[in-house]
């Protein structure tokens, strides 16, 4: 709220209408409401982020497994290949 005021008594000290003034301060408070990102905003955004990054471990992890399980595999029986 100071900003607005401090906006609106800016304005009006350098001659502008107060309606066009009180456009002005309006349409600033308009923008900051939907364009600006709370606090809350982001706190939301860290959460969500946090959640998504713990799925894409787990599915790497699983990923991993199965790669060195296949591997592993591949290994034993291509040396009991060679011993035959």
């Amino acid at each position: 709220m100071k900003t607005e005021l401090a906006l609106y008594q800016a304005l009006i000290s350098i001659n502008v209408p107060e309606q066009k003034a009180n456009a002005v301060i309006e349409a600033l408070e308009t923008d900051m409401q939907s364009l600006l990102a709370t606090k809350a905003d982001i706190a939301a955004l860290r959460t969500e982020l946090k959640s998504d990054i713990a799925q894409v471990e787990l599915k790497l992890t699983l990923r991993m497994g199965v790669m060195m399980s296949f591997t592993a595999g591949v290994i034993i029986t291509a040396v009991k290949f060679m011993l035959h």
